[in-house]
């Protein structure tokens, strides 16, 4: 159960934020998908948004791109509103949905040279080599690809235009873990080689711990949590409180959970340099909690 949610800015800086949303909500058939969101991206961050399937993470990348009209609040990209984005700002970004169809009647070769013409920085002997080094005919057509090829073949798409925003939506799903990890140290390096903004959605912890230089946790269409990946476990652990003291549990603790015997364990944040008053009571615990088992407690 979750009986409070982390803080968030009411308005986050326009200055030097290449992806911003203000206040974001959105529901389907009377069921919330987005509530309150406001995040913001420093240039040259790679921030992995995580939660479960369902959690709203397609919802708000799609918001945020101005692929989908929220029914409050407002994203920009580049400062400009997303629903409304200039030809230059769609140049200088890129996407990769989770489960590309876009062009799939075109081979890989047709697609890079059409969408070539719309990207200045386009990088073809890059898209060329990469798609010789993971094996991918460049004259098959894409629908006759299979679900990790044509995943692949999107992202060498994305990167080979050298955008400043990348945003990638589960790019490594229909991936073996091997394929997943070469992908996803592919993005690192071309990333910090241009000095781009990433967010990309997972489920998969690992996929944060090796690429993502921030994490943003959404669980149940509310954004939880956003820090550094460093931080997690200095930032927040589970108090644990016997069932004679669980009436003095935080209401801002990020989940709760009672136990058989009435006991509680609890998600908490520290305050400044201290966590709660309630983790000094008489048989309370504090366990510091990796990014894996954090995950695990708040999404439970």
């Amino acid at each position: 159960m979750h009986a409070a949610y982390a803080a968030q800015p009411s308005h986050p800086s326009t200055v030097n934020t290449p992806l911003e949303a203000r206040a974001l909500s959105h529901a389907f058939s009377g069921t919330n998908a987005l509530l309150d969101i406001n995040l913001a991206l420093p240039a040259g961050s790679v921030l992995g948004l995580i939660g479960r399937n369902g959690a709203g993470k397609s919802t708000l990348i799609r918001a945020l791109l101005g692929l989908l009209e929220p029914l409050s609040g407002q994203a920009r990209v580049f400062g400009e509103p997303a629903l409304q984005l200039s030809d230059a700002a769609k140049a200088r970004l890129s996407y990769v949905p989770q489960q590309p169809e876009a062009l799939s009647w075109l081979s890989a070769a047709e697609m890079f040279e059409f969408l070539s013409r719309f990207y200045p920085r386009w990088d073809g002997d890059f898209a060329k080599r990469t798609l010789e080094r993971w094996g991918i005919a460049p004259k098959r057509v894409m629908a006759k690809l299979s679900p990790g090829e044509r995943q692949r073949v999107d992202l060498i798409r994305a990167l080979a235009s050298q955008p400043q925003l990348l945003v990638l939506d589960e790019p490594a799903a229909a991936l073996d873990p091997v394929a997943r990890r070469e992908l996803l140290r592919e993005v690192a390096l071309r990333a910090g080689e241009a000095g781009a903004t990433v967010l990309f959605s997972t489920h998969i912890v690992s996929d944060l711990e090796r690429v993502a230089s921030d994490i943003a946790f959404m669980h149940q269409g509310r954004l939880l949590m956003h820090c550094p990946v460093d931080d997690t476990k200095e930032r927040y652990a589970r108090l644990w409180l016997p069932a004679n003291q669980s009436a003095a549990a935080p209401e801002t603790a990020l989940s709760h959970r009672r136990h058989a015997d009435g006991s509680l364990s609890l998600v908490v944040q520290r305050e400044g340099d201290a966590w709660p008053a309630a983790a000094s009571l008489p048989g309370a615990r504090v366990d510091a909690l990796g990014l894996e088992d954090l995950f695990v407690e708040v999404a439970e």
